[in-house]
């Protein structure tokens, strides 16, 4: 059987986040470790080998499920995304999606857009989810991951504004979220993006970017 590969891996165990006791998630189902369920009841514990050994155990059934119902070829990229995303969302609601109809019709293109639908939990769109769907679509179309978050993370604002394609909103929640993990010196900046509509959020980003190359193609003629 297909597995995934250890980079893959250890994302996953970051989105999931590691708990050794038994908690309710976002959906207010009992949790424990790297996302397991099964069987949980409050007040269990667990070690960390524990963990480890339940996550190895419970991403078998998402590798599974991903090489028996995709029919189309797929790079180490992509199986470890869909794993990803079966793991976080079931066996059963992958086997019905969209995603996964228009993916076995040859459609590559429409996934990033259909992981984007997947951010809510418990009714409502969580942050920590909008983050692993950007980095999950981060994995599949560039081959690199561009964000993580647990998936207990505070519920994002969605403000009325221009819409945007699902591509671009996953683009730029990426981007926010690279930005919030690995550069802590721009928290402010970071604060404000989160706080706008990711269309306006993609289109300063590019008015950065645009700023520094013109700065740099300046300095270089100097």
């Amino acid at each position: 059987m297909r597995r995934i590969d250890a980079e893959s891996l250890a994302l996953i165990k970051r989105w999931e986040g590691l708990r050794l006791s038994a908690y309710q998630c976002a959906a207010g189902v009992w949790t424990i470790g790297y996302g397991h369920t099964a069987g949980v009841k409050p007040g269990d514990t667990i070690t960390e080998d524990e963990a480890l050994r339940l996550l190895l155990a419970d991403l078998r059934a998402a590798e599974e499920t991903v090489e028996r119902l995709v029919h189309v070829p797929l790079t180490d990229n992509r199986f470890g995304a869909l794993t990803s995303f079966v793991f976080n969302v079931g066996q059963d609601a992958f086997a019905r999606s969209t995603l996964l109809r228009k993916l076995n019709a040859g459609d590559y293109e429409a996934v990033s857009g259909e992981l984007a639908r997947w951010t809510r939990a418990g009714g409502r769109v969580v942050q920590g989810l909008v983050n692993r769907r950007a980095a999950e679509s981060g994995l599949w179309v560039r081959g690199a991951f561009v964000a993580s978050g647990h998936v207990g993370a505070a519920p994002v604002r969605v403000p009325a504004g221009p819409t945007v394609g699902a591509a671009g909103g996953v683009l730029a929640t990426g981007v926010i979220a690279t930005l919030a993990e690995h550069a802590g010196a721009l928290t402010p900046l970071v604060a404000a993006l989160r706080d706008i509509h990711p269309a306006v959020a993609l289109g300063l980003i590019g008015v950065v970017a645009g700023a520094a190359l013109i700065f740099w193609r300046s300095a270089g003629r100097a």
